[in-house]
């Protein structure tokens, strides 16, 4: 998914075991080995990022390495089964950086699948480790949520709460700008996700409603900057969601400092933009032109121009899982300050989960204020249970053979078991 508002959300991909609690010396050992990395130089380089991350499937195609990049050698591959990022230069191949040979680590620095990731981001957020029955992050609240005013609430997506956070945050000077998606060509376009800028209301309101296939909206930060924007949130699925907090941690440098509020979406998994023909045209006859909104509920919803309605088997759509997606771990978006996902049984509401002190902040005095409603999480017991259920099944896509501390609160896996 690549929006402002909304949750990529496979309602019926479930199935998973109860966690076990891992011993408490797994935990003492994750942060000896974290302290271990923070007391020395740290060298790691494109090389060990291909190798590490994208050349084992590992790679989200977030591009926090390509922002990151100093020198500019790091390119992204924008196109239908793409969505990664791959060196530019000749003089050393594909596999390694005449700079990173000389010193530069700032891509591995901003790589929230790297090596350490979760405990970094974990601890410079919470100032803590996650822990086993932490599956879907660590939160000081869950609520429902949606926006007050009715044209951002039917605007946006389940209840408008992204729009109205975003909207609120600008007027009382959080942030001037925010990194979104957008749809290439407007609502009448392609529908095909862009990553772009939203610097005034009526852009945060375009950027509105939910795509499902990928837009790497890290990808719009030197746009801002450009246009003179220092203070800018983060729209963004899970795994673009640790990028800040990664940054952070690794003093990856200036590059990271624009961003400092972080709204992440809820995500399950995004398709590859090639569904739109392969799927929707050729089986249904639903041309992308003509689609005005979408969404998931157990099946993959769609509207079009003419008033029709059409509901898709999610099962037909699986063959389009974006392979970034394969092996993501991170449902919740355990990263964000603010994590947002319209699931649960009531339509026009949004899951809200609040992470951070900053986080709370802003939620509690939009409350207050009266601009957006809110119920306390618990009242839709089934919310909160899935959410569980499919944070497990993400985080249980990680492979036992990477970091062991991304699996912590899963079962040890089953003798023969494939990751």
């Amino acid at each position: 998914m690549s929006e402002a508002d909304g949750a990529t959300v496979a309602d019926n991909d479930l199935g998973v075991d109860e966690p076990r609690a891992e011993p408490a010396a797994a935990t003492a050992t994750l942060q000896e080995r974290l302290a271990e990395v923070q007391s020395v130089r740290w060298t790691n380089q494109w090389a060990e990022l291909k190798a590490e991350v994208i050349d084992t499937d590992l790679c989200t195609g977030c591009a926090g390495c390509v922002i990151s990049c100093p020198h500019d050698v790091i390119g992204y591959d924008h196109s239908s089964g793409g969505y990664r990022p791959f060196h530019l230069e000749d003089e050393l191949g594909p596999d390694d950086c005449v700079h990173g040979q000389k010193g530069c680590t700032t891509c591995t620095r901003a790589c929230p699948r790297f090596r350490l990731w979760v405990a970094q981001a974990d601890e410079h957020l919470f100032g803590t480790l996650r822990q086993p029955d932490e599956v879907a992050g660590q939160f000081q609240d869950i609520l429902l949520t949606r926006a007050s005013d009715e044209h951002v609430n039917q605007t946006g997506q389940d209840g408008g709460l992204v729009s109205a956070i975003l909207l609120w945050a600008m007027e009382h000077d959080y942030i001037d700008a925010a990194l979104v998606s957008y749809l290439e060509g407007g609502q009448t376009g392609t529908w095909k996700a862009v990553p772009g800028v939203a610097a005034t209301p009526d852009e945060i309101l375009a950027a509105a409603g939910s795509r499902y296939t990928y837009s790497a909206n890290t990808l719009a930060l030197d746009e801002a900057i450009e246009a003179g924007h220092s203070r800018l949130a983060l729209v963004g699925m899970s795994c673009q969601s640790s990028v800040p907090p990664v940054m952070w941690s690794r003093k990856v440098g200036k590059i990271s400092k624009p961003i400092v509020f972080n709204l992440g979406l809820l995500c399950s998994k995004t398709f590859d933009d090639a569904i739109f023909e392969e799927l929707f045209w050729a089986k249904y006859g639903l041309a992308r032109e003509h689609m005005v909104k979408m969404n998931i509920k157990g099946v993959f919803q769609i509207w079009m121009d003419d008033g029709a309605y059409h509901e898709i088997n999610l099962k037909e759509c699986h063959a389009w899982t974006r392979e970034g997606c394969n092996h993501c771990p991170d449902f919740a978006a355990e990263h964000a300050d603010i994590s947002c996902g319209g699931i649960g049984e009531n339509a026009n509401w949004t899951l809200t989960i609040v992470r951070t002190d900053l986080g709370r902040e802003i939620i509690t005095r939009m409350i207050d204020q009266g601009v957006i409603e809110a119920r306390p999480g618990d009242s839709d017991p089934g919310a909160i249970a899935l959410m569980r259920k499919l944070a497990e099944k993400s985080r249980a896509r990680w492979p036992t053979t990477a970091e062991p501390a991304v699996r912590v609160g899963l079962p040890e896996p089953r003798m023969g078991a494939r990751s």
